[in-house]
């Protein structure tokens, strides 16, 4: 069973209605006059990073990628819950702990710990609280026909960084962005009020559009000529197929004009499934649109 599969089995549970549908990356709970946002996200040795990273690193990711999720939700963090197994450098994970909830100013609200079996990789989990900064809260599923779809910042950037880390030539920025992700709690925010849809690209660009076009229930295209790429990176197909982003992905009226630097990438339209175009020129799909967690 792979994770799609996973996914769509626990969709015969009882499911809070905040959970909407597990077909987004959080759920949104209303508490009062506000929206609770809650997201739990897990990261694995030799899956999500490398037995030899350095364990300060692998705590700013697992916090990061959790803010992430809340960033496409247009919230505010609150706490977070830690989960870790700790098999070694546990003072290295909890330095590094402190630096990335510091530099996001977010508590530390509690979590547990685990000793992992011998020979068993490092797992860390954590759950992100947030309260929503705008009413609807952003889902990956309100895109609508005629929409745009726009992306922040870079693409690729942490493909190419995973890359140098195994061993290839390329610049420490790179690096820097598979290591130590960055996510836009602040343009999420912004975009908030304004968006018809809005998730974080973490599997890759082809694959999480296809995701919010699926859940929207549209067809989505992209052309790759305008797909956003640091100076460093050549290949847009490569680029948007690699993981780890965390950048912004959002579906908004063909006239919208983003409050935060954003690259228009494609749009919507009545159908299903993900077309690629190069210039206007279409191009083939490749065998695969990102990451897929699977046995």
């Amino acid at each position: 069973m792979n994770e799609a599969e996973f996914i769509a089995a626990l969709r015969a549970l009882p499911l809070h209605l905040g959970a909407r549908g597990l077909l987004d990356d959080a759920a949104v709970l209303p508490f009062g006059d506000e929206c609770l946002i809650l997201t739990h996200d897990m990261i694995a040795e030799d899956v999500h990073f490398r037995g030899g990273d350095d364990r300060a690193d692998v705590a700013w990711k697992l916090v990061a990628v959790n803010l992430s999720d809340l960033a496409a939700k247009g919230a505010e963090p609150v706490g977070v819950l830690i989960g870790a197994s700790l098999a070694r450098s546990a003072k290295a994970f909890v330095t590094g702990l402190h630096v990335a909830l510091s530099h996001f100013d977010t508590p530390l609200l509690g979590g547990d710990t685990i000793a992992p079996l011998d020979g068993a990789g490092e797992v860390f989990s954590c759950t992100a609280l947030g309260r929503a900064t705008h009413v609807p809260v952003p889902s990956r599923s309100g895109a609508e026909p005629g929409d745009a779809l726009w992306v922040t910042g870079t693409i690729g950037d942490a493909g190419a960084g995973l890359a140098i880390a195994r061993g290839a030539e390329g610049p420490a920025i790179l690096l820097e962005r598979y290591l130590r992700p960055t996510p836009r709690l602040a343009e999420g925010r912004a975009l908030a009020p304004h968006v018809h849809a809005m998730m974080d690209v973490s599997d890759g660009l082809l694959i999480d559009a296809s995701r919010m076009a699926q859940a929207s229930g549209l067809a989505v295209e992209i052309d790759l000529a305008l797909v956003p790429l640091s100076p460093h990176l050549s290949d847009p197909l490569a680029a948007a197929t690699a993981g780890d982003d965390y950048e912004l992905l959002f579906a908004a009226p063909a006239d919208f004009e983003p409050p935060v630097p954003a690259t228009r990438i494609g749009g919507f339209m009545p159908g299903s499934g993900l077309s690629l175009t190069d210039k206007g020129l279409p191009v083939p799909l490749p065998a695969r649109l990102g990451y897929l967690h699977a046995r």
